[in-house]
């Protein structure tokens, strides 16, 4: 998967509202997942406000099996690593990659400060949309390997988003 189409990036919350979405350009496939980019400048919608623009480039991971996506910014951008705890992103047309969002985050600054960011969100919405007990933990055990992964610099939170980014540079 290297041809570098426009795919069409949708997070839905758990009632299915549409979340935050955009489109961005297919970068290709590596152990990690599926990558793909976006130029400065691109911009992304949450439901139907208006547009927010992106400043600096960047890239997202969508792993095959993992409850999680990854966005990594090019520089100056505050922040490095940006994981949401979602569903396992699946792809239900070749050109639309999807998934819930749930609200659990997992953030690295570009000054190293790394948290786990609205819990109080994931708690309020976990009774609001009446995650199953299976979500909750699959989401909560994710958000502690990421924390782990993004802490030790494992990949692919160390060097190897580094290459995807430049493509779109």
């Amino acid at each position: 998967m290297s041809d570098e189409r426009s795919i069409r990036v949708e997070f839905t919350k758990y009632d299915g509202s549409l979340h935050w979405h955009h489109t961005a350009r297919l970068l290709g496939e590596d152990a990690h997942g599926v990558w793909a980019g976006c130029p400065a400048g691109a911009s992304m919608r949450r439901g139907q406000e208006p547009p927010v623009v992106f400043p600096q480039a960047f890239v997202m991971l969508f792993p095959r099996d993992g409850w999680w996506t990854a966005s990594f910014n090019a520089a100056p951008h505050k922040t490095e690593v940006y994981c949401d705890i979602a569903t396992v992103p699946s792809w239900p047309a070749p050109d639309t990659v999807t998934m819930v969002d749930l609200d659990l985050d997992v953030i690295r600054k570009r000054n190293g400060r790394i948290y786990l960011d609205d819990e109080d969100e994931f708690d309020e919405h976990r009774v609001r949309y009446a995650y199953p007990p299976q979500v909750v933990t699959a989401a909560r055990a994710s958000a502690e390997r990421l924390l782990k992964a993004v802490r030790v610099n494992a990949e692919p939170f160390a060097t190897v988003s580094r290459d995807w980014l430049a493509r779109v540079d």
